[in-house]
């Protein structure tokens, strides 16, 4: 029998009739208990987001909710996030990757001798990083791919072998200051671009498109599960989540917008953010990244190339590692031997409390950009509150021990059924 996979958002199916934008209106179940436990694991990473913020909220008098604090959170945690959006793909697909806070250093350290130390040009730096993280990403992806070792000791021989090559790059030396205009891409605004009274107008704009692209895409999405007849919420309830979303996002955008307007590494990280959701979710790569973490063998037997998926599953991290090189050596305004230090650890926790399973197979983009949010959020709230570093690494790690026993937990939920 023939399979046929399901169309795009906004295609009908043959035998369909186009009454599916009417049904859109009434379909639905308005169970929030049943939506909720639906997809448990995503649903908490959210909602236990928005109880940190307002926690934190609270414990500091508003001070974690100042525009200022905001816009330092976006800049202090971006190579973290541009990190985990890299690793989740590696965990999805059942690897994992101890090598990235080395690559980060490595690739800062290249870009760090081209620019200071030889003079070029800034941009020659950004390309030679990238290069630097194309050509690792490659070295390792060959060893786990086509010689079958393990990634978990691929990249921990990475982590040894890039560390050691970015002291020897460095000469075991700091090196600084990069030029102002390779400094922008970390630490640069766009602000005063469409003018405002005390605010800049450009970044409310940039808040509001990107709430009706959200809007839209949930619209479509929402009618091609009604095509087949997969359970969706009510259409009151859609409204809600996406006034919901919508006030998030545009009281986020109202705090840069008194600040100093749109980040740069924002930008970067809007369109790392997009690109690779549609990745995931919408081409062929992502798919048999799932089908690789969630069922190896049956993958295999599906025609999937899979060594040709891993090699460059682990390209991918290494260019993504390269541009955190590159926001990190920008923020930091040099490059140091010991930069990107535990920055592995960070990124593997923000993809697991983000809903990735620790077995492969599951695991989003978002969820993995939110909880890397959570953690900033957690660490900003306790610095902010004086507390000392012992006892939040104590937390984190706490945290991330909940969000993997939480993991284990939904398995057997879903086993006992």
């Amino acid at each position: 029998m023939t399979r046929t996979a399901p169309p795009e958002a906004g295609q009908t199916p043959q035998g369909q009739t186009e009454a599916a934008p009417a049904a859109a209106l009434h379909a639905g179940t308005s169970n929030v208990r049943e939506l909720f436990t639906r997809n448990l694991r995503q649903s908490g990473i959210y909602i236990a987001f928005v109880v940190i913020i307002a926690l934190f909220a609270v414990l500091t008098n508003g001070l974690s909710l100042n525009p200022t604090n905001v816009t330092n959170i976006v800049l202090q945690y971006s190579y973290i996030l541009i990190l985990a959006i890299g690793m989740v793909i590696v965990i999805i697909a059942g690897h994992i990757d101890l090598s990235v806070g080395s690559v980060v250093a490595l690739t800062g350290a290249v870009s760090a001798v081209l620019v200071i130390k030889q003079g070029l040009p800034w941009w020659v730096g950004i390309l030679a990083a990238l290069a630097t993280g194309v050509a690792i990403g490659a070295w390792q992806g060959f060893w786990v791919a086509y010689v079958g070792i393990p990634a978990f000791i691929v990249t921990l021989a990475g982590m040894l072998v890039f560390r050691g090559l970015a002291q020897e790059v460095l000469g075991n030396v700091s090196l600084s200051p990069f030029p102002p205009q390779y400094g922008k891409v970390a630490t640069g605004f766009l602000n005063g671009l469409l003018g405002g009274n005390g605010f800049d107008a450009f970044t409310l704009l940039v808040g509001a498109l990107g709430v009706v692209a959200y809007a839209v895409s949930g619209f479509r999405t929402r009618l091609a599960r009604i095509r087949y007849q997969q359970p969706v919420e009510s259409f009151p309830l859609f409204v809600a989540r996406v006034v919901v979303v919508g006030a998030v996002v545009m009281a986020f955008a109202w705090q840069l917008a008194h600040a100093r307007g749109l980040p740069i590494v924002l930008i970067i990280l809007a369109v790392l953010i997009l690109a690779y959701g549609l990745v995931t979710t919408r081409t062929v790569f992502g798919r048999q990244v799932y089908a690789i973490g969630g069922n190896l063998a049956a993958a295999t037997l599906s025609g999937v190339k899979v060594r040709v998926v891993n090699f460059w599953i682990f390209v991918n991290m290494g260019v993504l590692a390269a541009v955190a090189g590159i926001v990190f050596s920008a923020r930091s305004n040099g490059a140091q031997p010991a930069a990107g230090l535990s920055f592995e650890l960070d990124a593997i926790a923000a993809c697991f409390i983000g809903g990735a399973a620790v077995t492969g197979g599951v695991g989003t983009v978002i969820g993995a950009v939110v909880g890397g949010l959570l953690v900033g959020v957690m660490s900003n709230g306790m610095q902010l509150m004086g507390v000392d570093q012992s006892v939040q690494s104590v937390v984190k790690g706490l945290v991330l021990l909940l969000a993997v026993a939480f993991d284990v937990y939904n398995k057997r939920r879903a086993g006992s059924r």
